[in-house]
C-alpha cells in the first residue's frame, strides 16, 4: 500500500509554527501532536478514550502473547491508562518510562525461564496443548504460572524441530535415538531463543520510545506511522524502487510475520511458490546449518535476515496458506522494475479475439509524467489490441496495490467519454472531483474488469467508476481491498529550527479520503463484484477491514455523471456468468477450500502430544492433497504475444521466458477462463442490441 504515499506535502501547510523543546523525545511528542492535529484527515480528541485505546496497544506490542508481564505489573500500568492523553498534552514520558524499566527486569527473568526448561528434557506423551490466543488467556498471577506459560510454548517449538528431524532422520544413514532427536530439538530450539534474546538486549531505548509512538500514532488509523531515522532510510531507498533481496513485502499481526506482497518482476514472483498470506517461521541462509526463528521477532530484523547480496540463497520456513508448513529457497536477486509496467496478450475463444491486459500497479514517472505512466501505456496496448481486431478486453487488476491519483483519472477516461472518476476530501476542505475533460474514448467495446481481495487504492477507483458508468462488468472477489485513503510522508525536521538534537526522522499519516462518484467511500467496504467468484482468500484476514483501527465507512452528495449508454444487457450477463459459476465444480471445491483454510486459521491450538500433533499435520496433508486437482487444471485457451513484444523476444531470452511463464500461467487461471465467457457475453448482447436498432431504425 506505500504505493499511495506521496512525498510531497502540500496538501497542508504546516511549516508556519516551530518548535525546541531541548529534550529530544519530549520535542518528539509535541511535534508529532500538532501535525496529526493540524493535518491528519480525520483527526482524534485526545481524551479518555484515546488514551485508553493507545495504552492497550502498546502493552499488546510489547508483549503480544502475556509472556513477560504479571497482573501485578498491570495493576501498576493501570494508573496510567488514562492518563496518557494529559501526558501527551504536557509532553511527559512518566508512563513509557515505567513500562520500559518494568519490561527490562521482566526480559532478563524470561532470559532465566528459557535457559532452565530447555534445560531439561520435554515429555511428549502427556496429553496437553499449548494456546496461541493470548486475548482469552489472563497474565500470569505468579512465576509459576509465568515459567508454565514458557514451557509450553518453548515445548511447542521443540516439537516442531523434533518432528523435522525424524522426518530427516528416516533418509539419513547414521540413525539416531528417540532420545538423541529429543535433546537435538531442544537444541536448536536454545538456540533460536539465544539469538532472539540477543536482538533483545540490543535494543536501546530508543527502539521501544519507537514503539511507543507508534502505539500513539496508530490510534488515528493503521496508515498513519513515525517511521525513525533508520526506518526513513529504508523506506526512502523502498520508494526509490531498488529492490534487492527476495521482492517481498512483509506485515506483522501479534508474533507472526506473513507475506502482504509478492513484488512483480522479484525472484519470488518469478519461482512463483510464495504466496499472499504465507506466514514466516524461520529463515535460514543457504550456507549455514542452522534456522533463525523469527517469532516475535521485530519486522525489521526479519528483513535484514532474509535480504542479501544477489546471487545467495535463503531458506524460509513458512505455514502456507493451505496450512502446511514447508521450506521454501529462493535465489536473491535485484527486482527487474520492468515487470511492474502494463503488459497485454490476445487470446482466441470461439471464434473470436479478445485482449487481456494486465496491470500490476499504477506506476508514473514522477520526472516525465508524459513518457511513462500507467494510462499512457495502457492506451498504447488498447490500439495494439484494438489493431489485432480483438473484440472485447480484460483487465485484470488483481493484486495491484494502487499508485497515482492521476494515473487512475486518466486510464479511466480511456473507457468513458467525460465526467467526473472519483471524490477527494482533503484534509480542512470540501470534497474535490476528479474529472475526466477528454470526450475521446480509446475503447468503446466490451470491458470486464478483474479483482481481488488485494486489489486496493487506486485499483478501486478504477473499478468503482467502471461499475458506477455501468460501463463494463466488475468480476473477482465479494470485494476489494477497502483502503479508501492517501497517505503522506512528512519531515519532522522541516518543523524544528537549528535543530541540533539530531534526526527526528519523519511520520507518514493520511491526508485524504477517496469517494465514488455515486457519494459512497470506497474505504473499508471497497467495491463489491457484480459476478463473485469463489476465492481462497475470501475467509481470511487480508483487507482493510481486518486491521485494528481502520477509519469508518462514509458517504457524501453523489456527483453528477451520466450513464454509459452501450445497449447491454448487463443483467443477462451477471446472471449467465452466476449459474456457470454455481455449476462448476472446481469453483466449488475453491470455496471449500476457503473454508478449510478459515477454520484452520481459526483453530489457535495445538497439541503437545507428539502423535496427536503427527495425526493433525497427517490431516492437515491429506485436506491439501483433496484440492490438488485446483493446480492441476488447465483450460484449453492460447495466448500470444502482441507483434511488437515478439519482436522484442525474439532478441530477449528473459523476456521471452517471462511471457512464456505468464501465459502457463494464463492456461491454469480459472478465473480468466470465466473473464472470458463473460466478455463474449458482453459481446453477443452488445451485437444484438446493435441489430435491434438497426431493425428499429429500417
Amino acid at each position: 500500500m506505500l504505493l499511495s504515499l506521496l512525498l510531497a506535502f502540500a496538501s497542508c501547510n504546516l511549516t508556519s509554527n516551530t518548535f525546541d523543546n531541548p529534550d529530544k523525545d519530549k520535542l518528539l511528542l509535541q511535534v508529532i501532536s500538532y501535525v496529526l492535529e493540524e493535518g491528519h484527515v480525520d483527526p482524534k480528541d485526545f481524551d479518555d478514550q484515546f488514551s485508553e485505546h493507545v495504552f492497550e496497544r502498546y502493552i499488546e506490542q510489547i508483549d503480544p502473547y502475556k509472556t513477560y508481564f504479571y497482573a501485578s505489573d498491570l495493576e501498576q500500568f493501570n494508573a496510567y491508562r488514562y492518563e496518557l492523553d494529559d501526558e501527551l498534552r504536557a509532553y511527559e514520558l512518566n508512563f513509557f518510562n515505567t513500562s520500559v524499566e518494568v519490561l527490562t527486569k521482566r526480559l532478563q527473568e524470561a532470559k532465566s525461564f528459557y535457559k532452565k526448561i530447555l534445560g531439561k528434557p520435554f515429555d511428549y506423551n502427556i496429553i496437553e496443548e499449548y494456546s496461541s490466543d493470548a486475548e482469552s488467556e489472563s497474565y500470569p498471577a505468579d512465576k509459576k504460572e509465568m515459567e508454565n506459560r514458557w514451557r509450553k510454548q518453548l515445548k511447542l517449538y521443540s516439537l516442531v524441530n523434533y518432528n523435522d528431524l525424524i522426518r530427516e532422520n528416516q533418509t539419513a544413514e547414521n540413525k539416531k535415538s528417540d532420545v538423541e532427536l529429543e535433546i537435538a530439538a531442544r537444541e536448536e530450539t536454545m538456540k533460536s531463543m539465544d539469538e532472539l534474546f540477543d536482538f533483545i538486549d540490543d535494543r536501546e531505548r530508543r527502539d521501544w520510545f519507537d514503539t511507543y509512538i507508534n502505539a500513539l500514532v496508530e490510534e488515528f488509523d493503521p496508515h498513519t506511522y513515525y517511521l525513525s531515522p533508520d526506518t526513513k532510510d529504508r523506506f526512502d531507498t523502498d520508494m526509490s524502487g531498488n529492490f534487492e533481496g527476495i521482492g517481498a513485502r512483509l506485515q506483522k499481526r501479534m508474533d507472526n510475520i506473513s507475506v502482504n506482497e509478492i513484488i512483480s518482476g522479484g525472484p519470488a514472483w518469478r519461482q512463483n511458490k510464495l504466496e499472499v498470506g504465507d506466514v514466516i517461521l524461520k529463515v535460514r541462509q543457504a550456507d549455514e546449518k542452522e534456522a533463525v526463528s523469527v517469532v516475535g521477532m521485530r519486522i525489521d530484523e526479519a528483513v535484514k535476515l532474509i535480504k542479501g547480496p544477489k546471487g545467495t540463497n535463503v531458506i524460509l520456513t513458512l505455514k502456507k496458506v493451505d496450512g502446511n508448513v514447508s521450506d521454501l529457497e529462493i535465489s536473491r536477486d535485484i527486482v527487474e522494475l520492468e515487470e511492474v509496467y502494463v503488459k497485454s496478450s490476445v487470446v482466441e475463444k470461439d471464434g473470436s479475439r479478445y485482449g487481456l491486459i494486465d496491470l500490476p500497479k499504477f506506476y508514473v514517472d514522477f520526472d516525465n509524467y508524459k513518457e511513462r505512466n500507467a494510462a499512457s501505456d495502457v492506451q498504447r496496448e488498447i490500439e495494439r489490441l484494438k489493431a489485432e481486431g480483438v473484440e472485447g478486453i480484460i483487465i485484470d487488476l488483481r493484486g495491484n496495490g494502487g499508485g497515482s491519483l492521476p494515473t487512475v483519472v486518466e486510464m479511466t477516461g480511456l473507457f468513458i467519454e467525460k465526467g467526473p472518476v472519483v471524490q477527494v476530501r482533503s484534509t480542512g476542505s470540501k470534497p474535490e472531483q476528479k474529472k475526466d475533460t477528454d470526450s475521446s474514448i480509446t475503447w468503446d467495446g466490451p470491458l470486464v474488469v478483474m479483482v481481488n481481495e488485494m486489489s486496493a487504492s487506486a485499483s478501486e477507483i478504477f473499478a468503482a467508476a467502471i461499475q458506477d458508468y455501468k460501463r463494463g462488468i466488475i468480476i473477482g472477489s465479494p470485494q476489494t481491498y477497502g483502503k479508501g485513503t492517501v497517505q503522506n510522508v512528512f519531515d519532522l525536521n522541516r518543523m524544528v529550527r537549528n535543530n541540533d538534537l539530531g534526526d527526528l526522522g519523519a511520520l507518514a499519516f493520511t491526508t485524504q479520503k477517496f469517494y465514488r462518484i455515486n457519494g459512497g467511500s470506497t474505504q473499508l467496504k471497497g467495491v463489491n463484484s457484480d459476478i463473485v467468484i469463489p476465492d481462497r482468500y475470501s475467509f481470511i484476514d487480508v483487507g482493510e477491514r481486518d486491521l485494528e483501527n481502520p477509519l469508518p465507512w462514509d458517504q457524501i452528495t453523489p456527483a453528477d455523471y451520466t450513464i454509459w449508454n452501450g445497449g447491454l444487457d448487463y443483467d443477462y450477463v451477471v446472471s449467465s456468468s452466476k449459474q456457470r459459476i454455481e455449476n462448476n465444480a472446481l469453483f466449488q471445491l475453491i470455496e471449500e477450500n476457503a473454508k478449510w483454510i478459515k477454520e484452520s486459521r481459526d483453530d489457535r491450538s495445538t497439541p503437545l502430544n507428539y502423535d496427536l500433533y503427527k495425526k493433525e499435520l497427517d490431516r492437515n496433508e491429506t485436506e491439501v492433497k483433496r484440492f490438488d486437482q485446483l493446480s492441476d487444471y488447465e483450460n484449453q485457451l492460447q495466448f500470444a504475444s502482441l507483434p511488437y513484444e515478439l519482436e522484442a523476444i525474439s532478441k530477449d531470452s528473459i523476456l521471452k521466458e517471462k511471457r512464456s511463464r505468464w501465459h502457463d500461467n494464463l492456461r491454469k487461471d480459472l478465473y480468466v477462463e470465466e473473464a472470458l465467457n463473460v466478455l463474449t457475453d458482453l459481446r453477443v448482447s452488445q451485437n444484438i442490441s446493435k441489430k435491434s436498432l438497426t431493425s428499429i431504425k429500417n
